[in-house]
């Protein structure tokens, strides 16, 4: 009854088997800061950078597939276009904005799939019990 939950799978290819342990992860605390490498030319070495999690803009109404689906939608004749109703994820993939404290450069990168993510500064540390 832990947070993670561990699959293991063996694979044979020819006369080699290797095995595969996904782990499905339902909560992920990532750091708020992280030091990883700038490509910037200005950087070009590891830097500290500072983490955001990605969300998406609001959707332009002068977008062409916008447009073109409101104008097709104009009109007698109901729904014109299906709608999708069989979901099948119950998560999504998590995209994280690293912005470099030195050149302002922003890199976008995703993570594995997990149910809740949360930004953290660091692990709570057990307290040790008062006998």
């Amino acid at each position: 009854s832990g947070l993670d939950t561990e699959t293991s799978i063996k694979h044979t290819c020819g006369s080699a088997s290797f095995q595969v342990v996904s782990l499905f992860n339902t909560m992920v605390l990532f750091p708020k800061q992280k030091r990883t490498f700038c490509k910037h030319p200005i950087c070009k070495c590891h830097i500290v950078h500072k983490v955001v999690q990605y969300k998406t803009g609001k959707a332009s109404l002068y977008a062409q597939g916008k447009r073109r689906y409101d104008s097709k939608q104009k009109g007698y004749g109901g729904q014109t276009k299906p709608v999708f109703h069989k979901k099948a994820k119950t998560t999504k993939k998590i995209s994280l904005k690293l912005q470099c404290s030195k050149c302002k450069r922003i890199q976008q990168i995703a993570i594995k799939r997990c149910k809740h993510f949360e930004l953290a500064d660091r692990k709570p540390k057990s307290k040790e019990p008062n006998w």
